[in-house]
Formats: C-alpha cells, structure tokens, sequence
C-alpha cells in the first residue's frame, strides 16, 4: 500500500517551518539578498524554535526527525529564501559522516557543540581543481604519532566562515585515488586553519560561501572518521542522506515561482482580459504546476527509502536531478509570465531563478547526477539492500 498521509507530528512541524518562513524569513529575504547580508539573527531564531539539526538524535541533544520530516521543513524554507534556508540547514551535511562513522566521543563532543547553542558546522570536500573529480583532491592528510597533520584548500564551503567545525576529506595515500580518501573533524580554532575569502555569488547571496585553507593543521587521530582510506564511501553515502533535502528545498523554490506566477498571472491585464486567460500563459502554468508535484514526489520516495533503512541512491540521483532542473526551468517560466517585470529586481522572480541555478551545481550537478543514474539503470543493485555503515574510528 502507498500513502502520501503525513502524520498529524509531521503536518506541525511542516506549519511550523512554513509560519516561520513566512513570518521570519520573507519579509527579510530580498534586502538579505540585495546586501548579501548573513541572517544570525534567523539562524538564532531557527535554533530556538527547532529548525535546525532535524536529524541529530535526541541522545545528542538533537530532535531525531526521520528524512521525510527534514524535507517537510526544508521546502518550507526554501520557499522562504532558499539561501536562509542553505544557511540554516548545511549542518545536516556536515554532521552526517559523523553519524555515520564517528566515535562516540566525537559524536558527543560535536553533534553536542551544534544542539547546545546555535552554532555552525561545514562540509569540506570541493577544492579548485577537484570539484565533480573528487579523486583528484590535493588536500593532505599525514599520519605523525597520535596526530594527523592536514594541508591543502577548499572552495565553495557552505557557511565556511562561520563554522565551530568542518568535516574535512583528504588524501592519506596520494597515490590510491579515490581509494586514497579520508574523512576528519578539524575545529576551527586548530592553528593553521583559515578562511581565505567570502565568495560574492550571483544567487542564494544570504549563504556565506568561502574558501578555506588548512597550513600544516594537526588533528589527533580520534578525528578520523571511520577507517582510514575509506573517506569517499563515507561522502557518497553522506550524499545519498543530504541529496532528498537539496531536491526539497529546490521544490520549494519552484513552489514560490509558480504561486507568484499564478498570482500575477490572474492581475496582469493585457488584451482586455488577466493574462491567465490566455492558452500561451495556461499551458506554461500548467508545466510549472506538474513540475513542481512531480519533484516532490521523487523527493518524498527518496527520503522514505532512507526512513526504511534501504539503500536510495537511485531515487535520490532522480530527486536531485529532477527538482533541481525543475526549479531552473519553473523559475525562467515564472520570469517569462512576469514578461519585463520579472527582469526588474523590485519583483520577486528574479531572485528565485537566481537562486535556482546553484541547485544544478552543488551536491552533484545534473550531469554528475545522470552519470549516477545510468551507473544505477546498466549495474544495478537491489534497492532493498540496506545501508553498509563504514566502521566508525576508535575513541
């Protein structure tokens, strides 16, 4: 049996994201946008009503939200401001590897420091020159007694320079290839650890992007995560967990396009009648309005497919891929209904197809995506077979 019944938990806490994006993040998120101002003050406001860190069980001080719940809230706010909604939200990517392959010293220690106060976390794995090639990260990491000493840069970090915390992925055998990969918590206040420059981007301006170097940063070796060399496993499956999220808040951005469009659809008068009652407009909508159900549903089968403790990877790679084009294509048509007006940074649907374009790019592009994808079709794997935990790191 299916069914698309959510819990009457599930329908509160999914008004409740959507009443703080509205009420919190809305009014704010054009001039956040404009300024490319950082929201502490919703990022504290999140963290005080529990949006923040859903899938951090409650033995860390967390909520303990199952997939589903998490891409509930993350549509709502990214139809707030999707890059409000990234900023409040990337500590679920950060801390997935520890979930997975932590110690339980360093769950307590690190999942406690973002459930205690608001505090940030980052994933660091792009790099200049290895960004969909992540095998050819330079990023180091050297055994040295009871240390691992870590030197390398990361781009394109996520509320990088904001961050307690990073979950940092380098090479511990420079010559294995992916197969050379380790994962790391590095505390930002570890000598050596910098952050290089704010990224000035062209959407989702209220998400602080940085670059982050590490000079000869040592980190005791019970920060490794899980088993040395198997640090790619660990972000592939980190990924298959954060991408029904990413797929999520690009619904979200979709949703806004097509309800403003609608809503100027129906007042913009041309021709002697609203725009709404031409088929040219009505067919557009019409796409937009399938769109954007037919990405949440993938997103939703995604995350189900975790909360069933099955291996997602397909549907996830299908969710990414799917809601993020979507969104691209549903925030162009937006503009298109809004005609000249939707060029014009007074109205609303110029910054939501800005904003959609990162969709495409981060967390895997579309292109990544498909190769996931085709990978998936020609070599298959059960989709019942459940999820293989690396061996977490000794304490």
């Amino acid at each position: 049996m299916v069914d698309f019944t959510l819990t009457d938990e599930q329908k509160e806490i999914q008004r409740l994201a959507h009443e703080f994006a509205e009420k919190e993040i809305r009014p704010k998120a054009w001039d956040y946008d404009r300024d490319a101002t950082w929201p502490q003050d919703i990022i504290e406001k999140a963290f005080e009503v529990g949006l923040m860190n859903s899938h951090i069980p409650e033995e860390y001080g967390g909520p303990g939200l199952d997939y589903l719940t998490g891409c509930l809230i993350e549509e709502e706010l990214g139809w707030g401001c999707s890059g409000i909604g990234t900023s409040l939200m990337c500590n679920g990517l950060a801390s997935a590897p520890v979930l997975i392959a932590g110690s339980e010293e360093i769950k307590k220690h690190y999942l406690g420091m973002l459930t205690e106060e608001p505090k940030l976390a980052s994933f660091c794995l792009t790099e200049p020159d290895a960004g969909s090639d992540v095998s050819s990260m330079r990023t180091t990491a050297v055994k040295k007694g009871d240390h691992y000493v870590i030197n390398g840069t990361k781009c394109f970090i996520t509320n990088g320079s904001h961050a307690s915390w990073y979950t940092v992925y380098a090479k511990t055998d420079k010559d294995a290839g992916h197969r050379g990969i380790s994962a790391f918590v590095v505390p930002r206040d570890a000598d050596g650890v910098v952050v290089d420059k704010k990224e000035d981007k062209l959407g989702q301006r209220a998400s602080d992007t940085a670059m982050i170097s590490f000079h000869d940063v040592a980190v005791p070796a019970k920060n490794l995560l899980g088993e040395e060399n198997k640090g790619f496993k660990l972000a592939m499956m980190t990924l298959d967990r954060t991408r029904p999220g990413v797929a999520a808040m690009a619904v979200g951005i979709a949703r806004a396009a097509f309800e403003f469009a609608v809503e100027y659809a129906k007042e913009r008068i041309q021709f002697g009648v609203p725009i709404a009652m031409h088929q040219a407009i009505q067919f557009m909508i019409a796409d937009m309005a399938t769109k954007v159900e037919a990405a949440r549903l993938l997103t939703w089968k995604a995350a189900s497919l975790l909360d069933q403790g099955k291996r997602n990877t397909l549907v996830a790679s299908h969710a990414k891929r799917f809601a993020a084009d979507s969104a691209m294509e549903v925030t162009v048509d937006a503009v298109q209904v809004y005609g000249g007006y939707g060029f014009i940074k007074e109205y609303p649907v110029e910054k939501l197809m800005r904003d959609a374009k990162i969709m495409q790019l981060y967390e895997g592009t579309s292109q990544i995506q498909r190769l996931v994808i085709a990978r998936e079709v020609l070599m298959p794997r059960r989709i019942e077979e459940p999820q293989r935990e690396p061996a977490a790191a000794s304490a």
